[in-house]
């Protein structure tokens, strides 16, 4: 893995709700994100992404569990933390509604003390890469909610931080929008720039974007893996057989060599054959 700037371990996080009933949002997870690696948070509603990107972000703090951001504890420095982390979370735009995308811009870059001329030329480039070129003089309140999105994850481009945080960026948003808007952000992550991670619950914007992918399901890690091989793993298909017949030892080793066998089971009347197929019509 490239240098480490993300590092969460035995990350736990349990609300308190009425009556004393308590919910386990976050349950004991651990991973690492390398430098410029674009990663995606995948699962259901409610499996914990949401949670997991806000202690990340220091927006609330965990029960158990450490997270350390290029070195810092998110915990215990959280302030250190905000000058390394930048987040736009679903539902909640980070953009004022009476200022034009350009003067959206500007001021974001301004809160950072960045002077003006010095980020000119890479807020045009934003203005350009998030197609927001014919609304860039537009007040943000006259946008779409899926220009308002770009319009979002663009201003939080403008603060150059290790680490951008994304949850659930094309949420709700028309398909062409969505579209637009992921291949923004793929041309970002492929330039290599920053470290990202993306929370969603739809498969395909992961698979567009991300190059690894943690899912999560009921707060816990199912899998950790690169998007190609869990992407070769759900592309086959296992077949069972039964057969009426006990098998030769010589029909077994020919099966053997034919086919990817994950099991084979006797009983009194027949052969049990499990195998993993990529196509279908090879069972002909």
């Amino acid at each position: 893995m490239p240098d480490t700037v993300l590092k969460v371990e035995s990350l736990t996080k349990v609300y308190n709700r009425r009556r004393g009933k308590e919910t386990v949002a976050v349950d004991d997870i651990s991973f690492s994100v390398g430098k410029n690696e674009v990663v995606g948070l995948l699962g259901p509603n409610g499996a914990g992404k949401t949670t997991t990107i806000k202690c990340i972000c220091t927006l609330i703090g965990p029960t158990k569990g450490t997270i350390s951001v290029n070195g810092t504890d998110a915990v215990k420095n959280a302030r250190a933390v905000l000058q390394k982390v930048t987040a736009v979370l679903e539902g909640n735009r980070n953009i004022y509604w009476r200022l034009s995308v350009r003067e959206n811009l500007e001021f974001f870059a301004g809160l950072q003390g960045i002077p003006l001329r010095r980020v000119r030329s890479y807020i045009d480039e934003l203005i350009e890469l998030f197609q927001l070129k014919e609304k860039e003089k537009t007040p943000a309140r006259k946008l779409s909610r899926g220009m308002q999105q770009k319009l979002a994850v663009a201003c939080a481009l403008v603060k150059r931080t290790d680490i951008l945080l994304l949850d659930e960026p094309t949420l709700g948003l028309d398909v062409e929008i969505s579209h637009e808007l992921r291949f923004a952000l793929k041309e970002m992550a492929q330039r290599g720039e920053r470290t990202i991670i993306l929370s969603s619950h739809d498969m395909n914007v992961v698979q567009d974007i991300c190059e690894r992918v943690i899912i999560i399901n009921d707060g816990r890690i199912v899998t950790d893996d690169k998007v190609d091989n869990l992407l070769k793993l759900f592309q086959a298909s296992a077949y069972r057989f039964e057969i009426e017949a006990q098998l030769s030892d010589l029909q077994r080793r020919r099966l053997q060599e034919r086919f990817k066998l994950l099991k084979i089971s006797d009983t009194d009347h027949y052969t049990e054959i499990e195998a993993e197929l990529e196509d279908g019509n090879h069972i002909y």
